[in-house]
């Protein structure tokens, strides 16, 4: 999977991207439970200090005279405000609110009191935000000219300004607390990360210390278990490597040799041309030199065709099989009828699409009928056949010549292997051109004897989508 571009290809940048992000949220989150948390315990201990007040004031309460009385606690009350650290109001009234004692303007409840029930709200009086304690119980006695039970209403408000300094401090904690967690959790994170790169790091540091020629496998000792399968994929890399420069190594010294001994006696025939007077035989050693030129010309031609099949990208594009099977047929009838060669073609009269190389193709199959004229001589009959099995594309070139030994079979298709040819020239990669094209189609060269053991039959099979497929026997 390849990185998005903002992130440059970068792993860190990645990593921080996204974490430091999540940090933040994270930080925010733990901020704003802080200040909940802060807020609930600043209530909770404030309003015990509301309540013990409340309870005070209503242990005062007296209707003995028959009238409501409050012998008012102003040592507790004076102590309440010390603890408050700011302004202190009381009221205390009945229900109805005919008889109130303190300040008769206070916040009322936001809901209904229930008797024994303390409720505490926040609101504003005297444009300042206060909280408020309110409690409601029935009187033992109701007051004079009062039928039937009454209650009666204490609230105590204090202003808000110890409870914000407290949950000021809890929060001023919290963040520096959180803070100070981020920054090391941030600091052991960018360790981590270091650390972890640091296998990375040295195989780049492998990599790049290697001389060019250096085809060996990467040495996995020590590399966590996330990083092997890219050494393993590295190792592979480098093996298909070694591969192809042995390849290419072994097709230079063999194409030097293939090429060295025609091109040596192309100047002995030039040579001795040149000392040649007599018309006719100088025309029999052109006709000679005419030869083995057109020989020369088709091995160079043949190799540069099997270095482009061993090394070109592959360009598949969409090909018919049976029109490329015509053209080639078109193409080597004459060839064929100027040698005594009966050429034929057996394909399907439908069509059969695929996706492949068609000039390389061309390249493998010309080589197959080629040989095919060639070795089979005067009154052979070859035949190209197209079909398609499943996913698979079969083409198959028979003829009924002399064919190959059974010993030869095997080796078949091996590069500069010529076998037995007789007095013909030949280079030896007309069958290797044409395996190499089918494993690049993702499939694979058949050698075989041809109907009732006469002749040759190789047929070249071929995956239908250009990608290698699994081929049966």
């Amino acid at each position: 999977m390849r990185l998005p571009r903002w992130l440059g290809g970068s792993i860190r940048r990645m990593l921080l991207l996204v974490l430091v992000p999540g940090m933040l949220l994270v930080f925010s989150a733990e901020l704003w439970l802080a200040w909940r948390t802060a807020s609930e315990a600043a209530d909770a201990a404030y309003d015990r200090s509301l309540l013990g007040a409340v309870k005070s004031i209503d242990s005062s309460i007296s209707t003995a005279s028959g009238g409501l009385a409050v012998e008012l606690p102003y040592r507790m009350l004076e102590f309440f405000e010390l603890t408050a650290e700011g302004q202190v109001y009381y009221r205390v009234a009945t229900e109805d609110g005919l008889v109130e004692i303190g300040s008769s303007d206070l916040p009322p409840p936001p809901s209904t009191l229930q008797s024994g029930k303390p409720q505490f709200h926040e609101g504003v009086y005297f444009g300042e935000p206060v909280r408020v304690g309110s409690y409601a119980r029935e009187l033992a006695t109701p007051l004079a000219g009062q039928p039937g039970p009454q209650r009666v209403v204490i609230q105590v408000a204090e202003t808000l300004e110890a409870r914000t300094d407290f949950r000021r401090g809890l929060v001023l904690q919290s963040v520096a607390r959180d803070f100070l967690l981020v920054v090391v959790a941030s600091t052991l994170f960018g360790l981590a990360i270091a650390w972890a790169m640091r296998p990375l790091a040295r195989l780049r540091q492998d990599v790049e210390a290697r001389p060019p020629q250096d085809l060996t496998p990467m040495d996995s000792d020590g590399v966590p278990a996330e990083v092997l399968p890219l050494v393993g994929a590295i190792n592979h890399h480098i093996g298909r490597n070694r591969e192809q420069a042995e390849a290419r190594r072994r097709f230079i010294d063999d194409a030097s040799h293939q090429l060295r001994t025609p091109l040596t006696t192309l100047a002995t025939q030039v040579a001795f041309a040149q000392r040649e007077d007599d018309p006719a035989a100088l025309r029999k050693v052109m006709d000679n030199i005419r030869q083995q030129l057109d020989e020369t010309i088709r091995q160079t031609n043949q190799m540069l065709s099997l270095a482009k099949a061993d090394s070109a990208a592959p360009e598949p594009e969409l090909v018919e099989a049976v029109v490329l099977a015509e053209d080639l047929v078109r193409r080597w009838w004459p060839i064929a009828r100027e040698q005594g060669v009966d050429l034929g073609l057996h394909a399907p009269m439908a069509t059969l699409p695929f996706r492949g190389e068609p000039g390389l193709l061309k390249e493998a199959l010309s080589n197959l009928l080629h040989n095919a004229i060639r070795h089979g001589g005067a009154g052979c009959h070859v035949t190209l056949a197209v079909g398609r099995s499943g996913d698979l594309v079969h083409f198959s070139v028979v003829d009924n010549g002399p064919g190959l030994p059974p010993e030869e079979l095997a080796r078949a298709g091996e590069r500069f292997f010529r076998g037995r040819q007789g007095p013909l020239p030949g280079s030896g990669l007309g069958l290797a051109i044409a395996r190499t094209v089918a494993q690049r189609h993702g499939g694979e060269m058949r050698v075989r004897a041809g109907p009732e053991g006469r002749g040759l039959e190789v047929t070249l099979t071929l995956a239908s989508s250009g990608a290698p497929a699994t081929i049966g026997g």
